[in-house]
């Protein structure tokens, strides 16, 4: 079964997947994002909808939950958890939040390595966040 990680975010959100094992996490799309939580549900729903047509199914969702460094909510978790709210309600699908402190920073990071332009950094950012959500949580869930 895979599994897709959501990067939120109103402007952006980025997407990642995991290989049918469950063990390995990669980019994959960066789409619109919404204040509307609803509205952002159905754009990551129609960006499933497009990687099922071409691959096997994708059983469980990961939300990433923004958090401040201590651990407490920030202006942003209220909307990633409704988010996660609209997809279970909407998709029908397994949906858990999963911690993203700091993984803006670890995928800047890895994408610094590969990629020196950093316009070009910051169109993938997004999804490279979800894939590094994506693998911790695979990771902890091993």
């Amino acid at each position: 079964m895979r599994v897709l990680a959501v990067d939120d975010g109103l402007r952006r959100m980025g997407l990642a997947v995991s290989d049918p094992t469950g063990t390995l996490a990669r980019p994959v799309d960066v789409i619109a994002g919404s204040p509307d939580p609803v509205r952002a549900a159905r754009a990551v729903l129609e960006a499933i909808a497009r990687l099922e047509r071409d691959d096997e199914p994708i059983g469980a969702i990961v939300v990433g939950l923004p958090l401040r460094l201590d651990g407490t909510p920030n202006d942003q978790t209220a909307h990633a958890e409704a988010l996660a709210a609209a997809l279970r309600t909407i998709g029908g699908r397994e949906v858990t939040l999963h911690d993203e402190r700091l993984t803006s920073r670890e995928a800047e990071s890895r994408l610094a390595l590969r990629e020196r332009d950093w316009r070009a950094r910051k169109r993938r950012l997004d999804a490279a966040a979800a894939a590094v959500i994506l693998q911790e949580f695979l990771d902890r869930e091993k």
